[in-house]
């Protein structure tokens, strides 16, 4: 069973940074983070190919960025100038035969 292990979120002033990290069980790495603000749908954050290939929403290009250890199954995500409306849950994703496994999501909020 795919388990992953979200961490790195936390309560940060606008304008600061935080680094989020996602880990999966068995042989292979997520794909990219999602967020969901209250009220709102989930979105895609970033992805990132197994090559190293990446894509950020509009809202995050600049400020955000993605990155991946394949020998940990690990992504990453790099968050700076942080903004209130980046004030989300953020979880990792791993497809997998047809199916999407999620993280527990970690709690990002940045206050004004």
């Amino acid at each position: 069973q795919v388990q992953l292990v979200e961490s790195g979120g936390g309560l940060v002033q606008a304008g600061g940074s935080l680094r989020l990290s996602c880990a999966a069980s068995g042989i292979i790495s997520p794909v990219g983070w999602y967020r969901q603000a209250p009220g709102k749908q989930r979105e895609l954050v970033a992805s990132i190919t197994d090559r190293g290939s990446t894509d950020y929403a509009d809202s995050v290009k600049g400020r955000f960025t993605i990155s991946r250890d394949n020998a940990k199954n690990a992504i990453y995500l790099e968050m700076n100038s942080l903004k209130p409306d980046d004030t989300a849950v953020y979880y990792c994703k791993l497809p997998l035969y047809g199916h999407d496994y999620w993280g527990q999501g970690t709690q990002v909020t940045v206050s004004s």
